[in-house]
């Protein structure tokens, strides 16, 4: 089974176990069933070469752990070091294989890594969505090799995603936030034929603001990109898709602590001063609009939420959507690394319809570009 056991860590230790407590259930169900269930996984990026601090022991132990279960463990992902492990399995076991990036072959997607994975199982199943934006050994490779399923929590995903883009329940929505217009360009683009209200929120905001012809003093912009905000705002237009921008914003003169702020309408931002937060006005905006929509797609901050008090935006708005998503009234989808922890300062998580911790892969499917990892399972 292909998992994803990229997990944060810090000295050595487990500082996030989500995407490990998502893997449990199809862990749990296929060794129920009888199975001997071989994990594999990357992490990090040790380039193809073996790094002692890459390990993915420290990250077995704590699957253990959160499965009540003794794992085994193979130093290495093929070769003799894992057929002994595999080969000493009884029905039910579980046993994590060492890192596959300690093989150039896994990043390569070289058919002979992936027939030397092959021949330590009879049939694969990829549980990692999170990296099936990868046409890796592991992801792509090793299917065409070994009949082959999604996972539980691959299923699940797909399933979210597919009903907030694919066949949504509109009005739709986006929150697209975040630093830099640059990274996002392709996911606004396909977003515009999709939902019927685009939100543009973060430093993102600043350069399409820019594109008005509106001063946003020192706050971060792309005013390379102007003429492309430009060309998004009319392609929106187009088709029929409203842009939201904010209309009051919270300005310093810095991220410092204890930091002077102040509010002002977008228009009237001071040349020394940095937008980081959306005002009271745009939030009182954002949560109206969201009473109106049955679906929200979420991917990016609305301020700098990683210092306080400019994570006050991005929390009102979150808990509003939460609001209506646990009365009913509201499909909410969200993913992307700055996305799942601005909802986790929130404490709305797990209120969400469905929260990716997919980070590329959630990325990529907003840019409409087919996953390697899931095309080739079906």
């Amino acid at each position: 089974m292909r998992g994803d056991l990229n997990v944060p860590m810090a000295d050595g230790r487990v500082t996030d176990s989500t995407r490990l407590d998502r893997l449990a259930p199809t862990l749990i169900e296929l060794s129920d069933k009888g199975a001997r269930v071989v994990v594999l996984s990357h992490f990090g990026r040790p380039k193809g070469e073996v790094q002692a601090g890459m390990s993915l022991k420290p990250v077995a132990d704590v699957l253990g752990q959160i499965l009540e279960r003794d794992i085994a463990f193979a130093n290495d992902c093929i070769g003799q070091a894992a057929e002994s492990v595999v080969n000493s399995m009884a029905s039910r076991d579980i046993a994590v294989l060492e890192n596959l990036r300690f093989h150039a072959g896994e990043e390569s997607n070289a058919p002979d890594f992936a027939r030397a994975l092959a021949d330590l199982g009879d049939v694969y199943v990829n549980d990692a969505f999170s990296a099936a934006h990868r046409a890796h050994a592991s992801t792509e490779q090793l299917a065409h090799l070994l009949p082959n399923a999604a996972g539980r929590q691959m299923q699940a995903e797909l399933d979210a995603l597919s009903a907030a883009l694919d066949k949504p329940d509109r009005p739709v929505a986006a929150v697209v936030g975040g630093a830099k217009v640059s990274s996002k360009l392709t996911v606004l683009g396909h977003l515009l034929d999709k939902v019927d209200v685009l939100i543009i929120g973060g430093g993102m905001a600043n350069t399409f603001l820019h594109a008005q012809g509106i001063e946003v003093g020192a706050s971060l912009c792309e005013p390379d990109l102007a003429d492309t905000a430009s060309a998004i705002m009319e392609k929106a237009k187009r088709a029929g898709c409203e842009i939201v921008l904010p209309v009051d914003a919270v300005v310093a003169s810095g991220l410092g602590k204890d930091v002077e702020t102040t509010v002002c309408a977008v228009t009237a931002v001071p040349h020394t001063k940095m937008i980081l937060d959306i005002g009271p006005d745009s939030i009182a905006d954002l949560e109206a609009r969201l009473k109106t929509c049955k679906t929200v797609v979420w991917n990016g901050p609305l301020g700098a939420f990683e210092f306080k008090p400019f994570d006050v935006g991005t929390n009102r708005v979150a808990v509003a959507a939460a609001d209506l998503t646990t009365s009913g009234k509201l499909v909410s989808v969200a993913g992307g690394g700055d996305t799942v922890a601005a909802l986790n300062g929130a404490g709305v998580t797990d209120r969400f319809t469905y929260v990716s911790t997919a980070g590329g892969a959630f990325l990529e499917w907003l840019e409409g570009k087919t996953l390697p990892g899931v095309k080739v399972l079906s």
